[in-house]
Order: structure tokens, then C-alpha cells, then sequence
């Protein structure tokens, strides 16, 4: 074996004369006879030079590391790796090694060049790196790639939606090439594939007219209604969300100014006609999946009424009339028992339903309803047929969707001469599906008082004798729900009971046993449901129900279930146990006056009494109601009606009248599920659904109660509180519910500012209500750390600060606290402020000195802090004035007082306006006698 030494010396001879191989060589046998650890480092850092010449970098950074192992400030090691490491495209390894060269010769200027060169490069590679031409191209390039794998390609595919949501990312796909490999990404079947590349679209056609009219061309309207047809749920919302979505940038939702390509999206009339042709084409055909059928309905349900009565254009309306009225009476009237039927949901019926309700609605005069009437009329004629029941019930089903959704139209139906007696014959046929059709189509139509009396007249006797003598549980329910309509009739008027006394109970009670029944199948057990919602007008059966904690549970799962036509009878439940209904005052002179005259006057039940309220909200909470509630608002479904979410709006606010509850609402989610009732919806509801954020938002963290960015969206649902037609007490909770959002973050204080909140806050301290104008106080007090609402405090010309002086001044220690509070943060912002505060009133000093006086210390205190502002104004004449009057002697009682951990604060804040005033040289420092 040779010597390491002298094998080291022979390797770097080899290397002067430029024989890199055997001078690594040389290295080599030397490191494998090398015991000494220094020499040793040399010589890994010798062939690591070596290495770099032969450009072998992978090796280069190994031996220099090697080295730097033995000596971590060996500066030739550290400059090699950092070479080797720079050629290998570790940029910032490379960057950290120079780094610590410069460190240790911080005039070598090799090293601060190359310093600058690689901190230049690392600075262009991540630009590079994450601008979005790259990362489109990435992910192109791993979805193109067959032999990626399966997971890093549908992330690939992922990161290619989250790209699409950024206007420069959806431009950047566009402009690549995207749509053809995104329809490629369909076209392989894979659902998880499929689903990224429909939410991709769906960002790129989000708010660009432009986009959305080429992608539509480019994939075809036919490709996406084909993709909706399938029968996979999670896939159909991906496209309906991508129509809708086209929809939003075809209708006005994009305002972007196009300038030259304006010629290019001129027109969408033409695209938003065939996408109505093809929806309404899918609602009626056999090739679709009762998912796809439902997105279809529902993008009709959405797109097609207008969203306000104000606008003039309902053309839409009437289109989808004309081209498609009877394929949606076609779904009302479908049998599943039946062969041959269209493919439907649970839900797809009342969908169907909705839509006709919402078209009806929409249209303006007598002759377009007349003609609306006259095609259900003429559709539901053409299928009686004596000779063909199959067909006769398919128009009696069809009646019953019309009972459910435009109730004049099928009401006028049931009116005519035969068909409710053709209603009752069905109900006495021997096959069970007949009769079953037939029951509900006897309770949808008694919604009325006047039919009800009609089928308690002539139908009760028939739906008892199929709930007696039927054994399908499916018929006996329905029967039995009927029965419970009729029931019901007098509503909650406890002298118009249609049934002997006891009787509403025991139809309750087998409702409650079905209901928690898991044996029968959901669908069934959801006419118990169905039947409560009827029996609950009566107080006693309300007691019961909420005394049985299994079958609200059952209730609440039911709720929380796919099937989502149960919503509104789940609603009416709760509506009534809670009485959150809107009733009548009835006045004693006016109830005398209808006994005088023989007139009926509505009883309230003994059981409808607040306490009995009170104790049944308590019994909801406890079963889990807000959860249930929460997941029912949830819904993205048409058969979430307004009116629906007016009854959960209701529900809610029940639901935190008393403030202990509040609570238990926000753990079970019912701050956010509040948020979008408050948005959407009938007005009524919306302002139910605010009040109930208000009284949440009042007296919890907000960062609990709303959590991440909903915070947020609560300020405007409060705001809009405050408006002068919403009476005192939602005023009220507006105030109190801004103030702990004020009080919570910046961020949210200049929300508030932006939704033009100030004005009404302002109106409110003027308010001669003593809560309203204490809460809109304590609401200023927080949001004039706000440098906006500042800036309102030092315009010329108004009576803001004032108004604050003057409530300084007023008896009520709580408006003190809170006028005082903001006005020490005022003039603790803005000096200017100090000397303006002297000019508004006369009756400043006095107000400032009672301030500094009263008996309460957080008044007290925050009337010092104003002095000590005054007194740090730079403002000369302000301070004598402040000291030559009697406030010094206050000042140097309370400063001269002992230390009172009670009172600390006080007395340190007088003692710094005594030390302030001795710098301004106002008075001298108190001397005692040597």
C-alpha cells in the first residue's frame, strides 16, 4: 500500500498538468489508505475539484461535503459544493454554501459575485416557477403523460381547477390548448377525471362572456347535456354548476369591457335558446338519469323565471311554456310502480312541481294564464282513458303535482265535473298503486277549506275504510296522512276542531310509530312526517311530540336525508311547536263586537301559552334541532323554495329568543347556516334570518359563531337591521351585534364602514329610545379606531362630535362609559380633534369635569385620558386653559391619593397629567420644607 501523502502530492501533479483521470487516481488510493481525518478532508477536497472539471457534479458535492463534515469552514470545499450544487439546479443549497464563503471572507469577490449571480437566478426560477404559464404547462404535462401515476395526474387535474378560478389561470389553459385536452380528460371515463375537467370549464366560463361562448362551441352543447344524463350525482352538480355558470357570463353577470373583441360576444341569444331546447329536451327523455332530470329542472327552475318582478322580459317563461310545459307535466304525472317510466329521484316530482309554481307566478296577465290553465287542462284529458287506468292515474298523478306547485290550476282540475269522483273510485280499486295515487291526490287537494269540507263530506268514511281494511303499509300511511289533513282544517283555532276530542292525538301518536319505525323505507315513513305537520296545528299534539325525544330524533335524520321533498313538512313541524307563526292581535273590543254579532272568534289552546312555548324550544334544542336545521338550509335544490327558507328563518329565531340558547346554536353550525337565509329568500325571511344573526352575533366571538371568511358576510344582514322601516328591537340587536364585530378586528371595522353603516349608526344616537341610543353608541366607541370614521369626526360643518360631548354629559353611566370611551380614542388619534371638542359646546369643561369626578371609576377614567390628550395636543393656550380652571385641583386630589389597586388607573392617569403640566411649565413641583 502506498503512502497517503505521497499518493496526494502524485494526484496533484496529475491535476496541474491537466490528467484529471489520474489525478482521481491518485485521490483515490490515497483516501483508502488515509487515517488522518485533515489530510483526509484535503483529499476528498482535491477530487472534488476533479469531479468538477470532469463535470461528474453529483460526485463533486459528495467529496466537498465530505470534507466540510471535518472542517465546516473549509472555504475551497464550500465554494466547490456550491458549484456543483449550482450545476445540478439546487439553487438555493448552492446559494446558503456561497453564503456562508462571503461570511467567512467578506472581501473575496468571487464570492460576492457569484452571491449576486445565484441570489438573480433563484429570484428568476421562482418566478418562472410559479407564473402561470408554467404551472398550466405543468399540469398539462403530467396529464398528457400516460405512464404518470394515477394519483399525481388526477392532482394534476385538481390543481388545474384551482388555476381555473384565477382569470390569468383560465386565460393561460384557454390559450394552451386546454379545452381539447380537458374533453380528452372526459372522454376517459374515469369519473374523478371527468369531474375535474367539468369544474375546470367551470372557472374558465365563471365571469368571461368571451370564454364561456367558445368553450360551449368547442365542447357542444349535446357533449355536456350527455355528461348530465349520467347517473352519478357528483358529476350532474359539476355540469349543472358549469351551465349555470355559462348561464351567469351569457345574461349580464360579466362587466368586463372587451374594447376590439366586443364584435366577437355580441350576441348569446342564440346559445342561451339551445341550452333551454336541450334542458327542456331532457327533462322528458328516457335516456336520462333521475339525477341528470333533476339538474335539468333545476336549471329551468332558476334561469327561466325572473328573478324580479320588475323586470319587463319574461319571454323565457313563456318560451319554456309553449316548448316544454307538458314534458314537466310529463314528470309530475310518472308512476314509479309502473313499467315503463321515466327515471326519477325522491325528489324529482316537487321539483317538477316548483318549476310550475315558479312559470305560473311569472306570468303577467289573464290571457298567458288562461293559456298555462288551458295546456294543463288539455294535457290532463288527453290521458283519462276508462279503458286504460295506467293512463287515467298517470293524469290523476299529474293533478297532484299541480296541487303541489300552482294550487289555483290543479285546484280548477279537481273542480272539474268527474274528477274527484274519479279520485274516489280509485281509492275502491282493487290494485293497490291505483289506490295509492288516488289517497294522495284526496289529501293535496284538501287544501282549502272548502274542498276539505267537501272530502270530510264525502271522503273521510273512504280513507278510513282503506286505512282499516288495507295491508300495504305504503296505502295505510298515506290514508292515515289524509286523514290528518282533514284533521287539521281549523288550523291551530281550538274551537274549529274537525274531529271528536282525543281523536288528533291517537292519529299522532301512529304517526310518531311509523315515524320511528326503521324498518319501513324512508319514503314511507316520510308521510308519517307528512301527517304531523298537519296534526301539530293542535297544542296537545305539539306537548306530545316534543316529549318524545326518538321520534324528533327520527325526524332530524329523516331531514338530514337525500330525500329532500320532505323539507317543508319538516319545517310546518317546527313551525308549529315553536308558534313562530305570525298571528293576528286580537283585540278585547274587537272579540266582544263578533260575540255581539254571532261571528266566530279564534281560540288560542290553553297549551299555546308562552311557557308551554318556551319549555318546547328548550325540548328541540336538546334532540339536536340547530343540526338538522343547518343541514336542511344545505339543500342546493329548488324544492328549498323561499317560502321553505321563510319557515327555517322563523324557526331560527325562535330558537334564540332566550340568550342562554345562543350557545347551543352556534355549536351545531346555526351561525353560518343563518348567513345564506338572510340572503336569499322571500323579504319577511330574510329579515327573520338577520335578527336571528343579530342576536348571535350579539353576545358571541364572532370567531366561533362565524368562522373563517363568513365573519364577514355577516355585517350586511346586520346593517340592513338597521334601516328605519325594521322596528326598535331589531334595531336594537343590529347595534349590539355590530359592536361586537367592531370590536373584534380592523378588518371587519372597515367592512362595516363600506356597507355604509355609519349613517344609520349616527341616526341611532340621536334616538330618544334609551337602549337604541346606548347601543349606537357603544357601536361608535368601537369603530372609531377606524381611521375612516375619523376622518368623519374632523369634517367642518356637522354635529358628530358634538353629539358625543353632550352624551358625556347625560345620567346614564353606560352611554357615558361608551361617549367617553370615544371620545379619549378620538383625540388620542387626532390632536386636532382637542382643540375642535372646545368649540362645539359651551358646555364642554363643565361636561369634561363631571367626567373626571364621577363616582365611577371606567368614567372616570376615560374623562382623564381626554385631559391628558388635551394636555399632550401641542396646543399651548387648550393645556393653561385646562389647568387654570378647576380641574387642577381635581387633578392633584386624585393624584395625591394612595395607591388603590381598585382605583390604580385613575390615579396613575391624574399623575401623568400633573407630570405633562409641570414639562409645559404650568404649575411647579410641590416643595416641602428642608
Amino acid at each position: 500500500m502506498g503512502d497517503p501523502i505521497q499518493l496526494k502530492e502524485d494526484g496533484n501533479k496529475h491535476f496541474q498538468a491537466g490528467n484529471i483521470d489520474e489525478a482521481i487516481e491518485s485521490y483515490t488510493e490515497a483516501i483508502k489508505t488515509c487515517k488522518d481525518k485533515k489530510v483526509l478532508a484535503v483529499i476528498y477536497r482535491n477530487r472534488s475539484a476533479c469531479y468538477l472539471k470532469k463535470g461528474n457534479f453529483a460526485n463533486a458535492a459528495s467529496d466537498a461535503t465530505k470534507a466540510i463534515d471535518v472542517d465546516a469552514s473549509d472555504v475551497k470545499a464550500l465554494y466547490r459544493r456550491c458549484q456543483a450544487l449550482e450545476k445540478l439546479g439546487k439553487l438555493d443549497m448552492a446559494f446558503k454554501d456561497v453564503q456562508r464563503c462571503a461570511t467567512i471572507e467578506p472581501k473575496n469577490k468571487t464570492f460576492l459575485e457569484t452571491l449576486r449571480k445565484l441570489g438573480a437566478e433563484i429570484q428568476a426560477k421562482l418566478k418562472t416557477t410559479f407564473s402561470t404559464d408554467s404551472r398550466v404547462q405543468n399540469m398539462f404535462d403530467m396529464l398528457l403523460d400516460e405512464e404518470m401515476e394515477t394519483d399525481k395526474r388526477e392532482k394534476a387535474a385538481n390543481n388545474l381547477i384551482v388555476l381555473s378560478r384565477e382569470d390569468a389561470g383560465a386565460e393561460r389553459i384557454f390559450q394552451n390548448n386546454g379545452v381539447p385536452l380537458l374533453v380528452n380528460m372526459i372522454e376517459t371515463g374515469k369519473p374523478q377525471m371527468i369531474l375535474s375537467a367539468i369544474r375546470t370549464l367551470s372557472g374558465m366560463c365563471t365571469g368571461h362572456k368571451a370564454r364561456a361562448m367558445a368553450i360551449i362551441h368547442m365542447v357542444g352543447i349535446d357533449k355536456m347535456c350527455s355528461i348530465m344524463a349520467v347517473d352519478n350525482e357528483e358529476i350532474v352538480l359539476a355540469v349543472g354548476n358549469l351551465f349555470q355558470c355559462i348561464n351567469d357570463s351569457l345574461t349580464g353577470g360579466d362587466k368586463r369591457e372587451y374594447g376590439k373583441e366586443e364584435a366577437l360576444v355580441l350576441d348569446a341569444a342564440k346559445d342561451l335558446k339551445s341550452i333551454l331546447l336541450s334542458l327542456l329536451e331532457m327533462v322528458g327523455s328516457k335516456k336520462i338519469s333521475g339525477h341528470g332530470r333533476d339538474q335539468a329542472l333545476n336549471l329551468l327552475s332558476k334561469n327561466v323565471p325572473r328573478k324580479h318582478k320588475k323586470e319587463q322580459d319574461h319571454t323565457r317563461a313563456l318560451f319554456t311554456i309553449d316548448h316544454g310545459l307538458k314534458k314537466i307535466l310529463k314528470v309530475c304525472g310518472q308512476v314509479p310502480e309502473l313499467p315503463d317510466q321515466l327515471s326519477l329521484t325522491d325528489n324529482t316530482q316537487l321539483i317538477a312541481s316548483v318549476l310550475l309554481n315558479r312559470l305560473y307566478d311569472d306570468l303577467k296577465c289573464d290571457p298567458e294564464r288562461d293559456n298555462f290553465r288551458d295546456i294543463c287542462a288539455e294535457y290532463v284529458k288527453s290521458k283519462i282513458d276508462p279503458n286504460d287506468m295506467d293512463r287515467t292515474i298517470h293524469a290523476i298523478n299529474t293533478i297532484s303535482g299541480l296541487l303541489q306547485g300552482p294550487f289555483d290550476v290543479g285546484n280548477a282540475l279537481v273542480g272539474r265535473q268527474g274528477v274527484m269522483e274519479m279520485m274516489v273510485a280509485l281509492c275502491g280499486s282493487e290494485r293497490e298503486v291505483d289506490q295509492m295515487v288516488a289517497v294522495e291526490a284526496l289529501i293535496h287537494s284538501s287544501s282549502k277549506m272548502s274542498r276539505a269540507s267537501f272530502i270530510i263530506t264525502n271522503g273521510v268514511s273512504l280513507l278510513k275504510d282503506i286505512y282499516k281494511k288495507t295491508k300495504n303499509e305504503k296505502i295505510k300511511i298515506r290514508a292515515l296522512v289524509g286523514l290528518c289533513k282533514l284533521g287539521s282544517a281549523g288550523g291551530d283555532d281550538y274551537s274549529m276542531r274537525q274531529f271528536a276530542e282525543g281523536s288528533t292525538e291517537k292519529l299522532a301518536k301512529q304517526c310518531r310509530k311509523w315515524l320511528c319505525n326503521p324498518q319501513i323505507d324512508t319514503k314511507t315513513r316520510k308521510w308519517a312526517i307528512e301527517g304531523l305537520a298537519y296534526l301539530t296545528n293542535d297544542a296537545d299534539v305539539k306537548d306530545d311530540f316534543v316529549e318524545d325525544e326518538f321520534s324528533m330524533k327520527a325526524m332530524f335524520d329523516l331531514a338530514k336525508s337525500k330525500d329532500k321533498t320532505i323539507l317543508y313538512a319538516v319545517a310546518c313541524i317546527l313551525i308549529n311547536c315553536t308558534n313562530c307563526y305570525d298571528k293576528k292581535e286580537i283585540l278585547p273590543e274587537m272579540v266582544q263586537l263578533a260575540k255581539f254579532s254571532k261571528q266566530h272568534v279564534p281560540e288560542q289552546h290553553p297549551k299555546d301559552k308562552k311557557d308551554f312555548i318556551e319549555r318546547r324550544v328548550k325540548r328541540l334544542l336538546k334532540a339536536g334541532v340547530t343540526s338538522a336545521l343547518s343541514v336542511m338550509v344545505k339543500a342546493d335544490n329548488s324544492v328549498l323554495t323561499d317560502q321553505t327558507k321563510e319557515m327555517l328563518a322563523r324557526v331560527f329565531l325562535a330558537l334564540s329568543e332566550d340568550p342562554k340558547d345562543r350557545g347551543t346554536i352556534v355549536a351545531q353550525g346555526g351561525g353560518k347556516a343563518l348567513i345564506p337565509l338572510a340572503l336569499e329568500g322571500t323579504e319577511a325571511g330574510k329579515i327573520k334570518a338577520c335578527h336571528a344573526i343579530a342576536r348571535i352575533a350579539s353576545i358571541s366571538n364572532p370567531e366561533f359563531a362565524f368562522p373563517g371568511e363568513r365573519v364577514y358576510e355577516v355585517v350586511r344582514p346586520l346593517v340592513n337591521l338597521l334601516h328605519t322601516d325594521r322596528d326598535g328591537f331589531q334595531n336594537y340587536e343590529a347595534l349590539r351585534g355590530l359592536t361586537n364585530l367592531a370590536g373584534y378586528s380592523e378588518k371587519l371595522r372597515v367592512k362595516i364602514v363600506k356597507e355604509k353603516a355609519l349613517p344609520e349608526i349616527e341616526n341611532y344616537m340621536f334616538e330618544d329610545h334609551d337602549q337604541i341610543r346606548q347601543a349606537a353608541t357603544e357601536c361608535m366607541c368601537n369603530l372609531v379606531s377606524c381611521k375612516e370614521v375619523q376622518e368623519r369626526y374632523m369634517e367642518d360643518g356637522n354635529d358628530k362630535l358634538k353629539l358625543l360631548v353632550l352624551l358625556c354629559g347625560e345620567d346614564d353611566d353606560t352611554l357615558q362609559i361608551a361617549a367617553a370611551g370615544a371620545l379619549a380614542m378620538l383625540t388620542a388619534a387626532q390632536k386636532k380633534l382637542c382643540n375642535k371638542l372646545t368649540l362645539v359646546t359651551t358646555q364642554w369643561l363643565e361636561i369634561l369635569q363631571r367626567l373626571c369626578l364621577s363616582s365611577h371609576p371606567m368614567i372616570q377614567h376615560r374623562g382623564l385620558v381626554i385631559v391628558n390628550n388635551m394636555l399632550n395636543s401641542d396646543d399651548s393656550e387648550l393645556a393653561k386653559k385646562l389647568i387654570e380652571c378647576e380641574l387642577l385641583e381635581i387633578l392633584t386630589v386624585i393624584g395625591k391619593a394612595e395607591d388603590n389597586p381598585k382605583r390604580q388607573e385613575v390615579i396613575d392617569v391624574a399623575r401623568t397629567c400633573l407630570v405633562k403640566a409641570m414639562e409645559l411649565g404650568l404649575i411647579k413641583p410641590f416643595s416641602s420644607p428642608s
